[in-house]
């Protein structure tokens, strides 16, 4: 009889040992930090792994996940500086640092954050104009963002980022935005074709004054060529002129027949080329016109 009581006590030493190791065993996940408490207590955290309490006096308190969140903040109607009312709908994203503090420090974490986003959204976008609140969205974050961090801290929580996802002015406002996009659009349209007409016209300022350069040098240019070329003939006219008196003066009449008849030919053609000569004489015979020349000469 005591053999059997023996081998039953041992039985459930052994049973009530490996519930106890069991329970004294613990898992933490990646990402999440336990709280022991002891009679109550807060005592210490679990980190993720492979921990170990006392089952007898001791158990596990809160699982609080350390990985970042995304808290949605609820969507409210805010009035401005101006007295404009607009909708906001903001997120925070937020990360526990201190497992001990979120546990114990606030009853309900994400309710706590959610009406602190809310308040201090109202507080942020009511010091503002409605032309800033709709224009500086990066600046209505950062001054979020250090105030939920701020108050956070003694949670231990950490404010990683608050963005603001949508801002809605009433209607009314909406269409005189409207209109006056519209309105600013045109007037830029408009700039934009005067500045391109202006520039045009300087274009064609341009482009005729380069015209008119390049012409009068044309014409400068011609004129030099005529006035050498003009010289060229004088120049000409003078030495046979010259050749011509030495040759009279060496008594060589051929070459004075030479020069009368060419002067007697080309008074011939100017007045045959005369716009306003209607009728010319000209001899009956050629031989009329060498004995002209001839007759020139010996008076020469």
């Amino acid at each position: 009889m005591f053999e059997d009581f023996g081998t039953t006590f041992v039985i459930a030493f052994l049973v009530a040992a490996i519930i106890v190791v069991f329970r004294a065993i613990k898992f933490v996940p990646q990402g999440y930090g336990w709280t022991v408490e002891r009679f109550g207590q807060y005592m210490r955290t679990l980190k993720p792994g492979l921990g170990l309490i006392n089952p007898i006096f001791e158990r596990i308190g809160r699982k609080i996940s350390m990985m970042e969140m995304v808290l949605d903040i609820p969507s409210q109607e805010v009035i401005t500086k101006d007295n404009a009312q607009v909708t906001v709908d903001a997120i925070a994203f937020i990360q526990v640092v201190d497992v001990a503090r979120a546990a114990y420090e606030v009853q309900d974490l994400n309710r706590a954050i959610a009406n602190l986003a809310l308040t201090n959204v109202r507080t942020v976008i009511g010091s503002m104009d409605l032309d800033e609140v709709l224009s500086k969205r990066d600046d209505i974050n950062v001054k979020l963002l250090r105030i939920i961090d701020a108050a956070t801290q003694p949670w231990g929580v950490k404010a990683t980022r608050i963005e603001i996802k949508d801002l809605s002015p009433p209607a009314d406002i909406t269409e005189s935005m409207a209109r006056q996009m519209k309105a600013e659009r045109e007037r830029r349209a408009e700039v934009l074709t005067a500045d391109g007409q202006k520039q045009a016209a300087i274009l064609r300022a341009e482009g005729s004054k380069q015209s008119a350069i390049l012409e009068a040098e044309g014409r400068r240019e011609a004129a030099y060529r005529d006035a050498e070329a003009r010289e060229r003939t004088a120049e000409a006219e003078a030495k046979a002129t010259a050749m011509v008196s030495e040759a009279i003066a060496k008594g060589d009449v051929q070459a004075v027949n030479y020069f009368l008849g060419q002067k007697y030919i080309e008074a011939f053609r100017d007045l045959a080329n005369a716009p306003n000569q209607k009728f010319v004489i000209v001899p009956m015979e050629s031989a009329g016109l060498l004995g002209s020349i001839a007759g020139i000469g010996e008076l020469t």
